[in-house]
């Protein structure tokens, strides 16, 4: 019986509108980095459900394109008769195009799925490039999963730490002082920072899927699904205009001849832009709220503060949990598995009276399914967590406070010396970083190479970024800042909350990250440092001690006795006798 596969009724599907080929995204409307399943286009055609990638589908060849993160993943998920994989960053979409496509090649896009400088790419190219009025996937995807209609709850001021008028009022003056209208807010985090709520339409990112329009004077109409508003108090909407999600595009439209809109290029879908422009203006600028967002107020600070302490104490009842089921089920020929490892951990999370959910799907691998920095287990990829092998964890939690994100790798027997070796120069760059004090306004990417100098030495290095913004009880991967290899123009200031993860990944052998939360904090006038947030002990089985100074055997000594003081009276009593040695000087845990 002949099966029409998805990548065959897209094909079909061009061929009948007289097109080319078409361009399919992995993000939403939102640019969303977690996508709720009714979005999941890319995955459904291609079967890589990654957070980062788009496919060029042909008439005679189809490409998808992944970062770093995703190289190997691809390769495993996607059928490779169909699909060339390349890489996102170093060889783009643009780039191919350029040296593939003939001239007035049409090729079709959604105007809602690609932002303006995204379009400015494509469109310097020789190729035509076709705005759809409605998406085939309506209809070619018949089992479709329905639209998110997560309910909406109120984030209150004594979490948030200022009201929603006061933010909006803050963010219409800067309208005024840029010669703006208006403010098109297109991104969920800042929707509902803006606005004090939460949302549930995606699982691990509570965020409602919405748009807005913020004016010069602070009204806002907010675009948003009625239903999604049932159970959130009529005051946390007082003065706000609601209007139907699907109105906005046309609501931009009919702004007033003359208008001046504020968009961000990088996130803003270019309808807003095909919308705008006939009879208005638009100031390309990066969103106000993004920057706002991200200097954390004294109270989401203690936020944050509270939160690590109650994800800390899980995390040590996890680890002390590993550190006895671990040798005993390998022992009795039943070894403990990575699906097993991350529901016993979600457990020990769910008994913290804060916590509301993950912040992201965690990634449990052992040996060398680490080796895929984004991994994700499954029923048919679960392996066993032994000893001889490393196993990483990733994971965070929701809190009504804050949002937690920690990365630690383990082992239970001496690993051959390539390995600790790996492991030793990837705490060595962790170390580097995370006690570096640096002038206030540093930008990110001219802190990276600290963290990976240890790795350079060897000729080794790794495909992600070392750090990236947290929200609070928002988004696990907030803007603007970032700590990567990428130019990141944005300063790095006391009140900013950013990861420090370096790795190592050989495939097909192992995978190592060892990561932690920080705060960034004034130090001396002029110079800020990183403050631990995380309190979870780092193992140092595996390293190798003559190679670390004096220095940074200090930082871990004084790092892992804040650690040992502040969790072992929150921690389960059988597990406090775990934190003590794992948290011990180091020449009591080097005898």
């Amino acid at each position: 019986m002949h099966t029409t596969t998805p990548l065959t009724a897209l094909r079909q599907w061009l061929q009948e509108n007289h097109l080319d080929g078409m361009i399919v995204p992995r993000t939403d409307a939102w640019q969303s980095e977690y996508c709720a399943p009714h979005f999941e286009k890319l995955a459904w055609l291609t079967g890589f459900d990654g957070s980062a990638g788009l496919a060029l589908i042909l008439k005679d060849r189809a490409l998808l394109f992944v970062d770093g993160r995703y190289q190997v993943q691809a390769r495993v998920q996607v059928n490779m008769d169909d699909f060339a994989i390349h890489h996102l960053h170093n060889e783009p979409l643009a780039q191919w195009l350029d040296a593939n496509a003939s001239a007035g090649t049409r090729i079709a896009f959604d105007p809602l799925l690609m932002t303006h400088n995204e379009y400015q790419q494509l469109a310097a190219t020789a190729c035509e490039f076709v705005a759809l009025d409605a998406s085939p996937f309506d209809t070619l995807w018949t089992d479709r999963p329905a639209a998110p209609a997560g309910m909406i709850r109120e984030m209150p001021v004594d979490v948030s730490g200022e009201s929603s008028a006061d933010k909006r009022r803050r963010v219409a003056q800067l309208l005024q002082s840029n010669g703006a209208d208006y403010l098109a807010l297109t991104m969920p985090d800042n929707i509902a920072w803006l606005l004090n709520v939460r949302g549930s339409d995606i699982p691990t990112s509570p965020v409602p899927l919405s748009f807005a329009l913020l004016s010069r004077e602070g009204d806002v109409e907010w675009f948003v699904d009625g239903d999604k508003l049932r159970e959130l108090p009529a005051s946390a909407v007082e003065g706000i205009v609601i209007s139907p999600q699907d109105d906005f595009v046309p609501r931009c439209k009919k702004l007033g001849e003359g208008k001046r809109v504020w968009l961000d290029a990088d996130s803003a879908p270019v309808a807003l832009r095909f919308a705008i422009e006939p009879q208005g203006e638009i100031l390309w600028q990066a969103d106000p709220v993004t920057l706002l967002k991200a200097h954390k107020n004294p109270v989401e600070l203690e936020g944050y503060r509270e939160c690590h302490q109650q994800d800390g104490a899980a995390w040590v009842n996890f680890l002390a949990w590993l550190s006895r089921e671990v040798p005993q089920r390998e022992a009795a020929g039943n070894p403990l598995t990575e699906l097993e490892a991350q529901a016993q951990q979600l457990k020990f999370r769910e008994q913290q009276s804060g916590f509301i959910e993950q912040s992201f799907e965690t990634i449990s691998a052992s040996a060398s399914n680490a080796a895929m920095c984004h991994y994700h287990s499954s029923e048919a990829s679960n392996k066993a967590i032994v000893s001889g092998h490393f196993y990483l964890n990733d994971s965070g939690g929701q809190y009504h406070n804050g949002t937690t994100d920690a990365t630690r790798t383990l082992a239970y027997s001496k690993l051959d010396a390539q390995q600790r070796l790996h492991y030793t120069a990837v705490l060595k760059g962790f170390l580097s970083l995370i006690s570096l004090q640096f002038p206030s306004g540093t930008q990110g990417h001219q802190l990276d190479a600290f963290a990976r100098r240890p790795l350079w030495e060897l000729g080794l290095d790794y495909d992600h970024g070392t750090g990236h913004g947290v929200g609070h009880q928002l988004l696990i991967h907030e803007n603007p800042q970032r700590i990567a290899k990428k130019v990141n123009p944005w300063p790095l200031t006391a009140g900013n909350i950013i990861t420090i993860e370096p790795g190592y990944y050989q495939a097909d052998s192992h995978g190592i990250r060892i990561e932690n939360q920080v705060e960034i904090v004034e130090s001396m006038p002029g110079f800020c440092k990183f403050a631990s947030l995380t309190l979870i002990p780092i193992d140092l089985s595996q390293v190798e001690l003559h190679l670390l100074s004096e220095q940074e055997k200090q930082w871990l000594d004084e790092y892992h006795q804040q650690v040992r003081e502040v969790l072992s009276p929150l921690v389960e009593s059988d597990a406090r006798p775990w934190l003590f040695a794992a948290t011990a000087p180091i020449r009591v845990q080097a005898g």
